[in-house]
């Protein structure tokens, strides 16, 4: 689906297909390089190759069970979404959550556009009735976003990130029902 953000640009929503690999690596590493709210860490990403990248795309792929959202602004990937249902029979109900996106395309409406889709595909999926995620407690900015789509906070990890410099966040754990009990 496409969308126009403020800057004039047309934003494209679509799933990730092996053939992203090679520029979906190139934005993960800089996606990484802008900010500590991620759980990567920049040697961790700048390990990470094209093959990597492949085989973590084939991983949603091969299963409708997994969602993973790309937004594009022309050819160029500036955000992503993924939703990766629990593996054991007895949480296949739950699926937990990860966002990200450039700096430079904050506060345009992407994450939105990008939780909305993801929204409407767990509402639809056969099994999936809660979305869980952790967030770090001082991105402010994803607690609002996730606040707005109805997460209610469950849960603290008291220091549960260590940063790099060798500070510590808590993980605020935060879920979503997207279908009735």
């Amino acid at each position: 689906m496409q969308h126009f953000l403020p800057n004039g640009q047309i934003l494209e929503l679509r799933q990730a297909v092996p053939d992203d690999a090679p520029v979906l690596l190139s934005y993960f590493r800089q996606l990484i390089s802008e900010t500590d709210f991620l759980l990567y860490t920049r040697e961790e990403a700048a390990s990470w190759t094209v093959e990597d990248e492949r085989d973590f795309i084939l991983s949603f792929s091969r299963d409708t069970k997994d969602l993973l959202l790309l937004a594009f602004a022309g050819n160029h990937p500036i955000g992503t979404l993924s939703i990766r249902q629990n593996t054991f029979s007895k949480e296949a109900h739950l699926c937990n959550l990860g966002i990200g996106v450039l700096h430079s395309y904050w506060n345009m409406g992407i994450g939105r556009r990008m939780m909305t889709a993801a929204t409407r595909w767990a509402e639809q999926h056969p099994q999936l009735e809660i979305i869980q995620l952790g967030v770090l407690a001082n991105n402010e900015r994803a607690i609002q976003l996730y606040r707005n789509f109805g997460f209610m906070e469950y849960g603290r990890m008291p220091k549960g990130v260590r940063q790099p410099d060798g500070t510590y966040v808590d993980n605020i754990l935060m879920s979503k029902r997207v279908k009735p009990l």
